[in-house]
């Protein structure tokens, strides 16, 4: 494969969503295990899979820092409110 064809092969993979992405890697897994590929298009698909396991993988690393820093702003958010809710219910009237 040529640097032309990688490149033009990097841009297109990096435009896939994540769900486009884990399908085409579930697609290129199947094609390396039933086998019949010449050496040359084992290789290529084997290379395209480890890019797209790649890009896979910091999606969900990514979504995972997300999700991690939603929940600590929401934890902080619900610790503020049930301090002052505690607060209320112990103020005499």
């Amino acid at each position: 494969m040529t640097d032309t064809n990688a490149n033009e092969q990097d841009k297109e993979l990096g435009e896939l969503t994540f769900e486009q992405a884990l399908e085409r890697l579930d697609g290129t897994v199947q094609a390396l295990e039933s086998g019949g590929l010449s050496l040359e298009e084992a290789t290529h698909l084997y290379e395209e899979g480890i890019k797209l396991a790649r890009m896979c993988s910091e999606a969900l690393a990514s979504a995972e820092l997300r999700i991690t820093r939603i929940r600590t702003a929401h934890g902080e958010q619900m610790r503020f409110l049930a301090e002052g809710a505690a607060d209320y219910e112990t103020t005499p009237c």
